[in-house]
């Protein structure tokens, strides 16, 4: 029974400690950035998902994302998925948007991406990174 009762423990410790770290940090724009930048370049498009602004043109083009990236080779796709990334620069707009200039170790081209508060949570306005502020 006790053995028992030390297995259930464990096990209940361990499905918490997965779903913690499921979770997704969006309270902090750097966080949500980088947590978008590193799902994307893992190719774990579900959990880059979360970090995105739900609009039409955003949906759009996270969808383009995924397609193109899965038409990579195999080299391209592992070199992304073994990339560092680095924050240039942020830049603090206003209280509710922050540009992150970011880049990878594997592409090393730099890139933008436009955090944007919104329900008290930081998300990636898509649109800049092919608009710009258009």
């Amino acid at each position: 029974m006790k053995k028992l009762i030390i297995i259930l423990v464990t096990f209940t410790f361990l499905i918490n400690a997965c779903n913690h770290a499921a979770e997704v940090n969006k309270t902090d724009p750097l966080e949500s950035g980088r947590g978008f930048i590193e799902a994307s370049l893992q190719g774990n498009y579900v959990e880059a998902k979360k970090y995105i602004l739900n609009d039409s043109t955003n949906n759009e083009y996270f969808e383009g994302l995924k397609d193109f990236n899965s038409k990579m080779s195999y080299e391209e796709r592992s070199g992304l998925r073994d990339a560092n990334i680095i924050i240039d620069s942020t830049h603090q707009v206003s209280d509710s948007v922050t540009i992150i200039t970011y880049s990878n170790t594997y592409k090393n081209v730099p890139s933008k991406l436009k955090m944007v508060k919104h329900n008290n949570e930081w998300l990636v306005d898509f649109k800049y990174t092919f608009l710009g502020n258009q």
